[in-house]
């Protein structure tokens, strides 16, 4: 069976930069199991996937535009750090729920001084090229609901 839409796949990757730093792995842990076609991993990744089968291995380097995007020099901005009402300690590295310009999205602080507070709503790996070294363990129809819902069910779905 091959890797195609409507697929439940399940693969076990490692994650590199250009300068082969491990950025994320399933290595020794759980798998990752995705619905193909559904948009649930970056498109790059998900078109490299296409057509393989079970016991395939393979290694790919998606660009930056395929991954998580080129880096949007206007996703930064400094605002004040009376716009994070409740919160006594702000740190480089915290993270915040906010609307970004596509939409809901993730911001990151990335510098605080005095009253101004930096933060990114660009994805942590935005402008990057990125290597996975991946192998297919499972390929099964998904289900009904599987389908419906866009995703695959497994343990902690709420569905």
């Amino acid at each position: 069976m091959q890797v195609a839409d409507n697929m439940a796949v399940s693969i076990h990757y490692t994650l590199t930069n250009d300068e082969g730093e491990v950025i994320d792995s399933s290595a020794g842990g759980e798998p990752l199991v995705y619905l193909h076609g559904g948009g649930n991993i970056i498109s790059g990744l998900e078109q490299a996937l296409h057509g393989k089968a079970v016991g395939d291995k393979f290694n790919v380097r998606i660009d930056a535009e395929n991954a998580y995007g080129e880096f949007m020099d206007d996703r930064v901005q400094v605002i004040s750090r009376a716009m994070f009402e409740g919160i006594d300690e702000i740190e480089v590295g915290m993270q915040f729920h906010a609307d970004v310009s596509d939409g809901p999205g993730i911001v990151t602080v990335v510098n605080v001084d005095g009253d101004e507070v930096t933060i990114d709503g660009n994805h942590p790996l935005a402008g990057m090229a990125l290597t996975f070294d991946v192998e297919v363990l499972e390929v099964r129809p998904g289900t009904r609901e599987e389908l419906a819902h866009g995703h695959i069910h497994g343990a902690g779905c709420e569905h």
